[in-house]
């Protein structure tokens, strides 16, 4: 018998958002292009984006928490994005909530934040189709 040796490689990382109302969650995730399957049990959705995945929980969360990171711009996620500016643009034409508007940063990205209706904040940003 021999031995084969498999290389571990990481398949998925995703962040769980507890949300008051899953269905308005589901609402919003859905116009950033995240399209769910039935919910579990009815509190429990998972999204998918382009390979990526977002657990949505309906559980009670922390106030306290969700103003302080808010008001020192803790991020609760952060994606990064080819074709940056038409993202924002079907973002924006879909109503998603923009705390940040598309602006560049220093670091050589163009960048910009969405509240969920839960108050969590995320970042999108990705490098400029064009120098600028």
């Amino acid at each position: 018998m021999t031995a084969s040796t498999t290389k571990p490689r990481l398949t998925s990382f995703a962040p769980q958002f507890l949300v008051d109302d899953l269905a308005r969650s589901i609402a919003f995730y859905e116009k950033l292009g995240f399209a769910f399957g039935e919910p579990w049990e009815g509190f429990y959705a998972i999204g998918h984006l382009d390979g990526l995945e977002l657990h949505l929980k309906e559980a009670p969360k922390n106030e306290a928490e969700r103003r302080f990171r808010r008001e020192n711009e803790h991020l609760d996620a952060a994606a990064g994005v080819d074709g940056i500016e038409a993202f924002y643009a079907q973002c924006t034409a879909n109503g998603v909530a923009i705390i940040r508007p598309l602006a560049a940063t220093e670091w050589g990205t163009l960048d910009f934040y969405v509240e969920d209706p839960d108050g969590y904040v995320a970042c999108f940003g990705g490098r400029a189709s064009t120098p600028r």
